[in-house]
């Protein structure tokens, strides 16, 4: 028998990880909010001082080109008509009414089409200026409840030189702006349902307006990237700028949400222990040992330590009052050494981060079976861990013959992306996912969302 209280746990168990109190959450909202944005350009989308070093400014870009035209030349396209579009519909972003002249830039170009050189860089420029604001507005955290594990990977806008030359180097610029293609593929089709109003009523839109939020800290580009969507109960792996594999997973219940978190996947840890939280050692183990025996111990592959150190002393159960642990008088603590029995499974894919929460191979095969995979205290289980293991190192990872808790080293450690999107692309159409967590409620009411409280669980 197995309790359904399931947790996942790293070296010293507790039964919370950080909690955010709600001043806290509170107070790093305010901070997001209240931070100020720098202005990348003016109203009429005229460069203006944007925090633009030397050397990587608007104007550098357009004096390492010559002068050349970028929306207006020869080989754009539509670009610029399609730059104009989405800074019209720019409050579906959330972008403040008005920040864009819209009718200046329109103007702008309806001059320039008629061929005068001044009338051309003018334009150009202009459009330039509102595209380095745009996306520098983009790039940035919305506020949504994510943790950022490892700085590098909260969003931020490039200079503005960098926003140009990766527009200017694309194989169609036009595409590139169409596509939103400085955002993660989620946002550009997620942004076109709302502009195009394809929604059934006002709560769906609501909903995709939040997902479009959670979405603008997602990646962009072509890099190597893992991205767990917590409510659809999904695990995706990323390369080439689409999704090249996935597969279901196991993620937190409602009482223990999975967080919103941004990390690197740094190793894997080959047969791991299960570290048993002391608060459960009596639900978990004391009452089965209390039934069964100590066999129950050597069946399970449990034994008593000392402490959660990597070589602790090993305790002789018989000196346990395992009725007292079952009645919580007694504190012990409870490992599972590697083996079928471990609720670790073989390995797992480690991100140091504060909620000791990561990926996790698993022996209960009867889970992923489900629809609906909210059994953990937090963690993320594998469908096939060791697939997820091939794509990360690129080779099939052998926990056979390895030590306990082994770990097996990235030479490059690869992002990994928990995200809570109940609204997604699907097709032509979006998919919209049960609100289990309550983090669309307690956005959509106004109130804050710390991300929910994480069990030391497995």
């Amino acid at each position: 028998m197995i309790s359904l209280r399931d947790l996942c746990t790293g070296r010293r168990p507790v039964h919370f990880f950080k909690r955010v109190t709600k001043a806290a959450a509170l107070g790093v909202a305010a901070a997001i909010l209240c931070g100020a944005s720098p202005a990348l350009a003016d109203a009429r989308g005229k460069p203006a001082a944007v925090a633009q070093r030397p050397g990587q400014t608007i104007a550098d870009f357009y004096k390492a080109r010559r002068g050349a035209p970028l929306w207006l030349g020869a080989k754009s396209g539509d670009a610029a008509d399609q730059l104009v579009g989405l800074l019209a519909t720019s409050t579906v972003d959330g972008i403040a009414p008005g920040t864009f002249d819209v009718a200046a830039l329109r103007q702008a170009i309806a001059a320039a089409r008629a061929g005068k050189p001044h009338d051309i860089d003018r334009a150009d420029q202009m459009l330039s200026g509102a595209f380095v604001r745009y996306v520098s507005e983009l790039r940035r955290d919305p506020g949504v409840g994510i943790t950022y594990v490892d700085a590098q990977l909260r969003p931020s806008p490039s200079s503005p030189l960098a926003t140009l030359l990766q527009a200017a180097n694309t194989p169609s610029i036009a595409d590139y702006v169409a596509n939103q293609g400085w955002m993660h593929p989620i946002y550009g089709q997620l942004r076109q349902s709302l502009v195009e109003q394809k929604y059934n009523d006002e709560e769906s839109k609501e909903r995709i307006a939040l997902n479009l939020k959670r979405a603008r800290v997602l990646p962009a580009g072509k890099q190597r990237y893992i991205l767990v969507n917590a409510a659809q109960q999904r695990l995706y792996m990323y390369e080439g700028g689409k999704p090249v594999d996935s597969m279901v997973v196991v993620v937190g219940k409602p009482k223990w949400p999975t967080p919103m978190l941004s990390a690197y996947v740094r190793f894997a840890a080959l047969n791991p222990y299960w570290y048993v939280p002391p608060d459960l050692a009596g639900e978990d183990v004391g009452q089965f040992v209390v039934k069964q025996g100590l066999s129950y111990l050597d069946k399970m592959g449990y034994e008593i330590v000392d402490d959660w150190t990597e070589h602790p002393n090993i305790i002789d159960p018989k000196t346990v009052d395992w009725k007292g642990v079952v009645d919580g008088k007694v504190e012990v603590m409870i490992r599972q050494k590697p083996g079928p029995q471990n609720f670790m499974g073989r390995m797992k894919f480690m991100f140091p981060n504060e909620f000791g929460v990561y990926l996790h191979d698993n022996p209960r095969r009867e889970l992923f079976l489900k629809s609906a995979r909210f059994f953990s205290g937090g963690c993320v289980r594998l469908e096939d861990a060791a697939r997820l293991g091939r794509w990360l190192f690129g080779h099939d990872l052998v926990w056979q013959g390895a030590g306990p808790e082994e770990k097996v080293m990235l030479d490059d450690p690869v992002p990994v992306y928990i995200t809570y999107l109940t609204a997604m692309p699907d097709g032509n159409t979006i998919a919209y996912y049960d609100d289990v967590y309550g983090r669309d409620a307690q956005k959509l009411a106004g109130t804050s969302d710390n991300g929910g409280t994480v069990a030391a669980s497995r």
